[in-house]
């Protein structure tokens, strides 16, 4: 589970142009939107293209996405739970 979070963060990391932070600078358990990370709608487009080019999911709904993107670590045990499936 931790080697998928670190790799999810350099993802997040490299597709958001987020240069000016490291892996570690992003706890797993803060927010991505509104007070930690302070992604927006045009991010989490981008956390979807990852899930489906990186991990061949594809979400069902945009609803179900904001329970998903809520923190690195929730994005993670979804990946983790969708490729058993």
């Amino acid at each position: 589970m931790e080697a998928l979070i670190e790799e999810l963060k350099k993802q997040i990391i490299e597709a958001l142009n987020l240069e000016e932070l490291t892996p570690e600078d992003i706890d797993a358990d803060a927010p991505l939107f509104g007070d930690g990370l302070g992604l927006d709608s045009i991010d989490a487009l981008e956390l979807i293209v990852i899930l489906d080019k990186k991990y061949g999911i594809r979400l069902s709904s945009p609803a179900e996405g904001k329970e998903i993107f809520k923190n690195v670590r929730s994005i993670a045990e979804y990946v983790q739970k969708a490729r058993k499936k």
